[in-house]
């Protein structure tokens, strides 16, 4: 059995970029701030010291250069990691997303590979306001040719990135700021988490509970509070918004006959939707109760702490679906 260490969420993108680096010359790093400085929360430290300008690099301040930059270089063969400072900033690159690096393959007949990687990270719960929190995962999960991955612990973090890394195809790569210093178990040997696959956090019986982001941590608590009234509960980290492994969603909602889902962007047109949806047309004799969705208001995040904090989803929210459900 592999050796395991304690690593924050930071570290563990960190490392799982430097390992991938090392062990494939064609992937390079850059983006605002990523070389010199180390990026603007210190997750790229020590990166451009091992591996030099040439593969580690600043860029001007330029969204779309940045992202456009990176669709070349996979286009003739390297294995790009841009970063986007803060997902809200992602609008401004979304040309190149959407028009070219989503749809190259496509219209190339699968002659060319697009292996690249965007990262970008959502503030939501860090006071950052309206221009800087915004969980935007939905939006690029409906563009075909587009993989969207959302880890919320260090282990699935390294794992992830590592995996994205080595895709052909574009990966957006979203991290959230108010995990950084997280900690959580990893293993000191080599290891992937794939793309497309969730992940079984607890097993249940009497309900599913769907999370997606950092609310990870909001539905593990709801887990425990449910466990305190005899509800046994089964939770999922879905890690990857596209494509969605609705399988393992499938046969957890055939056991539980209940889903509540917990997600960070808003509910009209979330994920969650698009989950409830599948459920309802392909599981609907299943549930014993209407699927719950536990979602921010259709308003934007507020810059004031306790404003921020009422948008966001309750752990008691969480706890009152699954009671009512059970009723």
């Amino acid at each position: 059995m592999s050796e395991k260490k304690l690593i924050n969420f930071l570290w563990s993108v960190n490392e799982g970029i430097k390992e991938e680096m090392r062990r494939d010359p064609n992937v390079c790093l850059f983006g605002e701030d990523v070389a010199t400085v180390g990026g603007p929360f210190g997750l790229t430290r020590g990166i451009l010291d091992e591996f030099g300008p040439e593969r580690v690099q600043d860029t001007p301040i330029s969204e779309g250069a940045i992202v456009g930059m990176a669709i070349g270089a996979a286009s003739v063969g390297l294995r790009p990691i841009c970063e986007i400072m803060f997902m809200n900033f992602i609008t401004l690159c979304t040309d190149q997303l959407y028009n070219q690096a989503a749809k190259m393959r496509w219209m190339f007949g699968g002659q060319i590979k697009l292996p690249m990687v965007v990262r970008t990270l959502t503030a939501g719960g860090y006071g950052a306001g309206p221009h800087h929190s915004s969980t935007l995962e939905a939006w690029y999960a409906h563009t075909p040719g587009l993989k969207v991955v959302m880890p919320a612990t260090s282990h699935d973090a390294k794992g992830l990135i590592k995996a994205a890394i080595r895709d052909d195809n574009p990966v957006l790569y979203i991290e959230p700021l108010t995990s950084y210093r997280i900690k959580g178990e990893i293993p000191t040997d080599e290891y992937i988490v794939p793309i497309g696959k969730a992940d079984v956090k607890k097993e249940g019986t009497d309900v599913t509970i769907l999370s997606i982001g950092r609310m990870l941590e909001r539905a593990q608590k709801a887990v425990d509070k449910l466990a305190q009234e005899g509800i046994n509960a089964e939770l999922i980290d879905l890690l990857t918004v596209n494509p969605l492994d609705m399988e393992t969603i499938y046969q957890s909602v055939k056991k539980t006959n209940r889903l509540i889902i917990i997600h960070e962007a808003t509910k009209i047109c979330g994920v969650g939707a698009e989950i409830a949806a599948d459920i309802a047309e392909n599981l609907l004799d299943y549930l014993d109760a209407p699927i719950k969705r536990v979602c921010p208001p259709f308003t934007h995040v507020a810059f004031q702490p306790a404003l921020e904090e009422a948008y966001m989803p309750q752990v008691d929210e969480v706890v009152k679906s699954a009671k009512e459900m059970m009723g």
